[in-house]
């Protein structure tokens, strides 16, 4: 008897569920139509027809591209150029998707918009490497498409190539490809294109990946790599850095989040760093076959936990790292992002930080320029030796003012550090250029004010604290690009664009400044497009599939509201009831929101309960 009713609970848990999906279906189509959205499929669909019609190839100069965030910018293989490509602007209630190819010439410090046949579908959150061969290259792989109101969401899997010598797009179909993802990795490894985890999420259930995929570039083969070791956890949005002349990644930091209740996820930033390199060892130019992960030791003056710091590999396998986000929970329903633009260093061989802050430009003293000649006319009756001895003294010169206008930065370690050894005061900084011993923490308010020769130090410009920006090096210039900021619920896109040379470690240079009085951010009409999703009824609208606030409510004890308190003030002394009676209505219709959407929902419940 037992087991009879057990099977006839579970074919009623079956048709519940069945119900529940199918109702949701409904709910998603009415919500879709009200808006006037199709499905996700016909949107791409659409705009892979619209982009087929381009049959001709189109280039011509243009202004900088228009806000985005979450493209590409990746150094052109052979001139001195930046090419970006895609992304994605949130407007507030409204997000825009975008598969423009732009040019940037450094030199003339022109944008150029270029249109070629058969392009990928708009997407953002996709990587990008370019490569030298057949003319040069641009690999393009994953990311997302979202419809304009958010509430679709499309991951790609696809491989595309733009052929930048004869100036076309081919998309690639090559078996044993990654699933669909966004928010991974892809970069360079000699021959391979390394990728590594991304997320996928299809807005009721998401997945996080930290498999590891390789695609040739000679023959266009996949393959998923033999990893041995303990790898890195699932994870989007690290840090991934190879070293140009060796098959060996770094891969530090990233998010994920997990179910830890029905409706509730614990989101995690990750701050350790693991080593991908070849087991064994190999001959010549042999592809490794067998990989392994090696966790690494940090040292150094480590970033504090983050998520959407930006990082770029220079000569010297150094790798530079900017900005970033901490979400700091302010209670159960409010998270507060705390915003960074620390600028960091990360020798990749010796898996050391550096916190670098940029000295500014300082005159130079004449006396040593003095000294200099008067050693070189020495130097010419001294002889061949003493002038040997001269160049050296003015390289390592040259190399103590490069390094001058560094101050950088470095924690003393941990106890069980292993290079705690002789403290901070006495550690070797090497660029690939030159060598030279760094004494303890550089930066102090005297220092800053007063260079040793007694110069006044210039105040250093430092970009606006921000989220994933674009970091590119390209002939020694690090270039800085856009990124994103929170406000309170709003989120804003910057176009701004910098330059820093690595060589004189100086001082950014402006390209496109930071006008925050045209940053947009349009929120109007978001209160109905809530209701909607949550299930508002609009006036001469059938309500026999939706429900209005009093089926919400029914059988609650609902707060009084006293004479003297206005809307605002009932709202926050009962805003626990209000806050529990979203929760609960998001749970018995299965839909999964954020935090924020379910706070926001409360309150409309609240203002339309007083309303009726």
């Amino acid at each position: 008897m037992g087991k009879k009713k057990a099977d006839k609970k579970g074919k009623g848990k079956e048709k519940t569920a069945l119900k529940t999906e199918k109702k949701a279906e409904k709910k998603a189509k009415k919500e879709l139509a009200k808006r006037g959205e199709d499905d996700i499929e016909t949107l791409i669909a659409q705009f892979h027809a619209k982009d087929q019609e381009k049959a001709r190839y189109v280039e011509e100069k243009c202004d900088p591209p228009s806000e985005r965030s979450n493209m590409t910018l990746t150094p052109h293989p052979d001139k001195d150029e930046l090419i970006m490509f895609g992304g994605e602007f949130l407007a507030g209630n409204k997000i825009y998707m975008y598969n423009d190819l732009f040019f940037y010439n450094i030199k003339k410090n022109e944008w150029t918009k270029v249109t070629a046949p058969n392009a990928p579908p708009p997407r953002s959150s996709h990587q990008a490497v370019a490569l030298k061969q057949h003319g040069g290259q641009l690999w393009i792989f994953g990311g997302e498409f979202a419809s304009p109101t958010q509430s679709q969401f499309h991951h790609f899997k696809e491989l595309w190539v733009y052929h930048i010598k004869n100036k076309y797009w081919e998309r690639i179909n090559s078996p044993g490809a990654p699933s669909s993802r966004s928010g991974h990795r892809m970069v360079q490894c000699k021959k391979l294109l390394i990728v590594f985890g991304g997320f996928h999420d299809n807005i009721r259930d998401y997945k996080y990946f930290n498999d590891v995929y390789a695609f040739n570039v000679e023959d266009y083969t996949w393959s998923k790599l033999d990893v041995s070791g303990v790898p890195p956890a699932p994870r989007s949005g690290c840090i991934m850095a190879a070293m140009p002349d060796q098959y060996r990644v770094t891969v530090y930091g990233g998010y994920s989040k997990e179910k830890v209740k029905r409706d509730i996820d614990k989101g995690t930033t990750h701050i350790d760093m693991t080593i991908l390199m070849p087991e064994g060892k190999l001959k010549d130019e042999t592809i490794p076959v067998k990989w392994k992960w090696v966790t690494a030791k940090q040292s150094g003056a480590r970033p504090t936990p983050r998520c959407g710091m930006s990082c770029s590999v220079a000569p010297g396998n150094r790798a530079f790292c900017f900005g970033g986000v901490f979400d700091e929970e302010e209670d159960e329903e409010q998270i507060e992002g705390k915003f960074f633009n620390e600028f960091y260093l990360l020798d990749l061989e010796k898996n050391k930080w550096f916190l670098v802050n940029l000295r500014g430009k300082r005159e130079q003293v004449p006396e040593k320029k003095k000294r200099r000649r008067k050693k070189e006319d020495d130097g010419a009756e001294d002889g061949a030796e003493d002038g040997m001895e001269e160049d050296g003294e003015e390289e390592m010169e040259v190399a103590t003012d490069k390094v001058s206008n560094m101050n950088i930065e470095e924690a003393v370690e941990e106890a069980d550090d292993t290079e705690m050894a002789e403290g901070a005061s006495n550690t070797m900084f090497d660029d690939g250029v030159f060598q030279v011993k760094i004494g303890p923490a550089l930066g102090s308010t005297t220092d800053q004010e007063m260079g040793e020769d007694g110069d006044k130090a210039v105040k250093v410009f430092q970009p606006h604290p921000r989220m994933g920006p674009l970091m590119v090096v390209k002939n020694g210039i690090l270039f800085l690009y856009g990124g994103m900021f929170e406000k309170g619920d709003k989120q804003f896109t910057f176009k701004d664009f910098y330059s820093l040379d690595l060589d004189k470690m100086e001082e950014w240079k402006v390209l496109i400044e930071n006008d925050e009085s045209k940053l947009v951010w349009d929120d109007s009409g978001s209160s109905d497009e809530e209701m909607e999703a949550c299930g508002g009824e609009e006036e001469g609208e059938d309500s026999s599939d939706d429900d209005d606030i009093e089926d919400i409510l029914e059988g609650c004890d609902v707060p009084t509201k006293n004479e003297d308190e206005n809307m605002e003030q009932y709202f926050e002394r009962t805003k626990d009831f209000w806050v529990e009676q979203s929760q609960k209505y998001f749970e018995n219709e299965e839909m999964k929101v954020s935090s924020r959407t379910v706070s926001k929902f409360a309150k409309e419940m609240c203002q339309e309960f007083i309303n009726r």
